[in-house]
């Protein structure tokens, strides 16, 4: 079939190289420059494969008082003028119980298998240079409580297939990663799970493009969509400032954009974007920074050695499309990489930068059909994890349009 994928971010280019590999002709579009420019571009680099709690649970319900009155807070809301993001926060309050986080967690973990499996498959099978490693990751937490919480979501994926995962004591957690020497008394403990991975999701992003040119698809940037033609619950085409263009189906997959894109087909998508921050720091002392990947729950802070560089990424801001990024964000992050790892990057060159990950209230990717379109699919809603899960998600899709 012909199949149009909207979107060449990380979704949107694991979607059409793996339709591509299925035989399919993919038209793969974009308004930017190229593949990659938005919040795939600088994310976390963190394949995290074993960390799929949804942000959405009662331990944000509860800290959410102080963490939205301290204006250091790596979770903060700006309200804007548009319903959507109120009705997205009522969403979000909505999914913070129990019962949602344990269902979300199975679901993400399954997806997080899925893409594990199918990324690694294609890294066996193509030469791409992503500075991809399997130096596992060390989450960190700084009080009791933290720990305990840690444990109990530890015990509850184990019983659904999740990695094997360690509950370290502080000590042992120094062991494992001596570039935390310093830290002896800021923890208590941390999580090991030693076959978490990274990898330079802008170098994937153009991997998976060459990828989808290879195997005879095509890719269309400074082509932006403005709408849709339609007849007898199909998309016929999508209008677009290069024309109206052709495919017997098309795969949505434009992140932040989703919602506002899908709107004139009915579609209400519960997307909004989160923006976060991240720094990439050149190394100076490389024996001082972390070997592995490194998270700071209380700093709700990422640390990824990533080819020679520290890629540092952190915050949730419930806001707008504003992509500015504020001198107090960037000294905060700074300032994390101080405290862990002194002397370690040069902090002079931090190179900042910020996306929006479009994120679902319950944490749950929308992927596959919807009931008013026969030949249209959702592939978008990633938040966090759109790293983690775009391989499995694209194998989802391709599921999808091998059904009779």
């Amino acid at each position: 079939m012909k199949v149009g994928v909207i979107g060449a971010g990380l979704i949107g280019c694991a979607t059409a190289y793996a339709l591509a590999r299925e035989g399919h002709e993919v038209l793969l579009l974009d308004a930017a420059s190229g593949p990659g420019q938005a919040a795939s571009r600088a994310n976390g680099a963190q394949l995290s494969y074993s960390y799929v709690e949804p942000l959405a649970s009662p331990g944000t319900l509860r800290g959410l008082p102080r963490l939205l009155l301290d204006p250091a807070s790596p979770l903060r809301v700006r309200p804007v003028a548009d319903w959507r993001q109120w009705a997205w926060g009522l969403q979000f309050l909505a999914a913070c119980t129990t019962a949602q986080v344990q269902r979300g967690t199975v679901e993400l973990l399954a997806l997080a298998r899925m893409s594990r499996q199918t990324l690694e498959a294609w890294l066996a099978e193509e030469a791409w240079d992503i500075a991809f490693a399997r130096n596992g990751k060390l989450v960190l937490c700084a009080s009791e409580a933290g720990l305990a919480a840690q444990r109990r979501q530890i015990d509850f994926q184990a019983s659904h297939g999740a990695a094997p995962q360690q509950v370290l004591t502080a000590d042992e957690c120094i062991a494992r990663e001596p570039a935390l020497a310093g830290q002896a008394g800021q923890m208590v403990g941390g999580v090991w799970t030693e076959s978490e991975c990274v990898a330079d999701p802008f170098a994937l992003c153009h991997a998976l493009l060459a990828g989808l040119l290879r195997l005879g698809g095509q890719a269309h940037f400074n082509c932006t969509v403005s709408g849709f033609v339609t007849a007898s619950r199909k998309v016929r085409a999508v209008r677009s400032s290069l024309g109206e263009i052709e495919a017997d189906h098309w795969v949505l997959a434009t992140g932040s954009q989703s919602a506002q894109l899908a709107k004139p087909l009915g579609l209400r998508l519960p997307v909004w974007p989160l923006k976060g921050y991240s720094l990439t720091l050149p190394l100076l002392r490389p024996e001082r920074a972390p070997r592995a990947s490194v998270t700071d729950l209380s700093r709700k802070t990422v640390f990824a050695p990533l080819a020679g560089q520290l890629r540092v990424a952190a915050m949730a801001e419930l806001g707008g499309h504003g992509l500015d990024i504020p001198p107090q964000r960037v000294a905060q992050m700074l300032a994390s990489v101080e405290a862990l790892f002194p002397g370690a990057c040069d902090l002079d060159q931090p190179r900042p930068w910020a996306g929006l990950r479009p994120a679902t209230p319950t944490g749950l990717p929308l992927i596959g059909a919807v009931p008013a379109w026969d030949n249209l699919l959702l592939n978008t809603g990633h938040g966090a994890l759109g790293l983690t899960l775009a391989a499995g998600s694209a194998a989802r899709v391709c599921e999808w349009l091998r059904r009779p």
